[in-house]
């Protein structure tokens, strides 16, 4: 069992040091909002690099997005096994056997005019795209070039197969004539280099085979020849598209390209900064911190905070990205300024928000909240952080939107609504909405929001429990539920919450025993059905009595606990929301509370046996099994030591104990109200004995004397 105290770096760095006790680092635990409400409310969450440069992109008609077969773009060009087995395979679609075989023996072949002797009798566009491709191989692109551009010649129904790849392949090989001393005018074969790549795109559009993708990958060739010719923007608007279109490449340079731009000259930077897609990507960069390593700020970044505010002053584009990268800068005055000629979006509306605490505005605060709630979409999300204490948190901006709100309806004392909000995140912030449910709200309130809005889900199969399958949250809450009738005593109630029969049946069976223990007239009874109650709640008590967080945290299967956050009457706590924490509180408040119900249940089963008997002993053996806690155990032994009588088995007394044996105990009644007389004449003991022998021999003699008399009176 773990307790997650973690320092903001280094998570499990510290395994390599030699300590004394090594501790596995555990699971990852999401962000809680409630744990630091005021940090909560200031923190805009840095967005997401992927998220932002997808606003970027433009659709392309009829261009069809990558998948999986082309694998990893990033290796187009390599000889890594996984590529060349997918080009083999491509290439022999469509071919007959035969030219498959003379397709794949020109491909080993680095002789350009040994391959144009081998394919001689295949087809034009297969004879031509291989004697171009070997060309190209061996860095002859003048011939390739014109392979393929005889390629392109031919009729459209005669290149059906190969048309695609060899204006994609005529693209890269006027790119690398570009580069070559004495191949003519840089600027021409550049222009014509971007024109093939366009042409190769507009043949995927057009239906011409394409089993590689290479009408997304044309994307990406063409933004390196912009780039090279140092249009920036248009680079990376094709470098967005070709993202938009599911190809890591576009994603990977991108994030290289904003690394080139950090690296230009202030003067340079700033020209560039003028263009939208350059101003675009690199507010996208500030915003979501991909430079960022253990929270601290890259060298550099503010020079290209300043400079974007500088060249962009005037600006009504972007102008909500523009703010918020102010307000994570601290920069609030400009962040304001912004705003202002920011639109409606669901980020100014959360910036404003943010701004409005700030001011100490609450109730505008609350009404930029409801109106960033309504503009973000509900699907959007920004993906994975790190929050500085090394939680994590999948930021989805409607819900975290929400659940800031949610503080300020704490504030308030809207504690149904601050619920409501939080749980609609279902497992985002469900250690929140599971806090506000069992410690602020009533018992009551709790009841009727399940009853009205959280209908019972169909329960997880064996298999699906076997293989720890996460419940759904409907089902968490209506067992939280369940859970807090039981601990209220609301035994009825209780059963028909938990998310399974088996469930339903044990919590039915613990609160007929409760009940039982109560109602039964004869001790011994009662002591039983207390007993059983007691190792129910030992066996069973985390699934039914126990707290979803602090302190059993039911979440984890009492796995693991979480530090708990200092609660304690504030600007954001109010007196109102700390007395129902504390109403609702553990009793005791520690860690497994329920052994401690199990040990108080089987305390009372002892109290109700005379402790003369087994079952007065077995009791108390097995209640100090349950490990409630040393002081406890202590004392249940020493009842045992005083009270007690003596077992053969009491040499291990707690860890191995029999059943209690309550058909015997209602003998021991008689002879334990007789313990106090015989301990009296204990002392006289022999004088009794021989006492009691003259009284046996007296009586005797009397007997006998009697019956002679009898015998001599004559009969009438």
């Amino acid at each position: 069992m773990f307790t997650r105290k973690w320092p903001s770096r280094l998570l499990c760095l510290s395994l390599s040091l030699p300590v004394g006790q090594v501790l596995a680092c555990g699971p990852d635990f999401p962000m809680r909002l409630l744990d630091n409400r005021s940090q909560s409310l200031a923190d805009l969450p840095e967005g997401s690099f992927r998220f932002e440069i997808s606003r970027l992109g433009h659709a392309i008609a009829g261009l069809k997005p990558a998948t999986d077969a082309t694998g990893n773009p990033d290796h187009r060009y390599g000889d890594l096994p996984a590529y060349v087995e997918q080009r083999n395979k491509a290439e022999r679609l469509g071919l007959t056997p035969p030219q498959q075989a003379v397709v794949e023996r020109v491909r080993g072949l680095t002789d350009v005019q040994q391959v144009t002797t081998e394919a001689a009798n295949l087809p034009a566009e297969l004879r031509l795209y291989a004697i171009g491709a070997a060309a190209f191989n061996v860095g002859e692109h003048q011939r390739a070039v014109e392979a393929f551009q005889q390629l392109l010649a031919l009729p459209a129904d005669e290149r059906r197969l190969r048309s695609t790849w060899a204006a994609y392949s005529l693209g890269r090989a006027l790119f690398a004539m570009s580069s070559e001393a004495g191949s003519g005018e840089p600027a021409v074969l550049l222009g014509q280099a971007q024109e093939a790549f366009r042409q190769a795109r507009q043949m995927s559009i057009s239906g011409f085979s394409d089993p590689l993708e290479l009408g997304v990958a044309s994307l990406g060739e063409e933004a390196r020849v912009a780039y090279t010719r140092g249009d920036w923007n248009n680079a990376i608007e094709l470098y967005a598209s070709q993202n938009l279109l599911g190809s890591e490449v576009g994603y990977s340079s991108l994030k290289q390209l904003v690394g080139d731009l950090s690296e230009q000259p202030d003067e340079h930077l700033m020209r560039l900064l003028k263009g939208k897609a350059v101003q675009q990507l690199i507010t996208a960069s500030l915003l979501s911190r991909i430079g960022w390593s253990f929270g601290e700020q890259p060298p550099g970044e503010k020079r290209l905070v300043k400079l974007l505010q500088a060249s962009t002053r005037d600006s009504l584009e972007n102008a909500d990205r523009l703010a918020a990268v102010n307000y994570q800068q601290g920069d609030y005055a400009a962040a304001k300024a912004f705003l202002g000629k920011a639109g409606d979006s669901g980020l100014a509306w959360w910036l404003r928000a943010k701004l409005a605490v700030r001011d100490g505005d609450k109730g505008a605060a609350a009404a930029a909240y409801a109106k960033a709630a309504q503009a973000f979409p509900k699907d959007e999300s920004w993906g994975e952080r790190r929050t500085p204490d090394w939680d994590y948190e999948s930021v989805q901006p409607k819900c975290r939107v929400e659940g800031e709100s949610a503080i300020l309806a704490l504030q308030r004392g809207d504690y149904l609504q601050a619920f409501d909000q939080l749980y609609r995140s279902q497992s985002l912030y469900w250690y929140d909405a599971a806090t506000v449910a069992e410690r602020v709200l009533t018992v009551d309130e709790l009841k009727q929001y399940v009853d009205a809005q959280v209908p019972a889900v169909p329960p997880l199969s064996q298999q699906d429990r076997d293989n720890y399958l996460q419940l759904p949250v409907a089902a968490s809450l209506r067992n939280l539920l369940g859970r807090r009738l039981l601990r209220e005593e609301r035994y009825d109630e209780a059963p028909d919450y938990f998310d399974n029969v088996e469930l339903q049946n044990q919590a039915r069976a613990y609160g007929q025993l409760r009940q039982e223990a109560e109602s039964r007239w004869w001790p011994t009874r009662r002591a039983e059905a207390y007993f059983n109650a007691s190792w129910i709640a030992r066996t069973k008590g985390m699934e039914l009595l126990g707290y979803e967080m602090a302190p059993d945290y039911a979440t984890f299967g009492g796995n693991y606990s979480l530090e708990p956050a200092e609660l304690k009457v504030g600007p954001l706590i109010t007196e109102g929301e700390w007395q129902r924490q504390q109403a609702s509180a553990a009793q005791p408040d520690a860690r497994y509370h329920y052994r401690f119900v199990a040990t108080a249940l089987a305390s009372q089963a002892a109290d109700n046996l005379p402790h003369t008997s087994h079952a007065f002993a077995a009791v108390l053996c097995t209640a100090v099994g349950y490990n409630s806690s040393l002081a406890e155990q202590r004392a249940l032994y020493q009842r045992y030591v005083q009270h007690g009588p003596y077992v053969d088995w009491a040499w291990d007394f707690g860890h191995h104990c029999p059943y209690p044996d309550f058909g015997n105990a209602d003998k021991r009644y008689v002879t334990q109200a007789l313990e106090p007389i015989r301990s009296v004449l204990r002392p006289y003991k022999v004088w009794l004995q021989i006492a009691g022998g003259l009284l046996v021999v007296a009586l005797g003699l009397g007997l006998i004397s009697h019956r002679q008399r009898k015998a001599r009176i004559p009969a009438r």
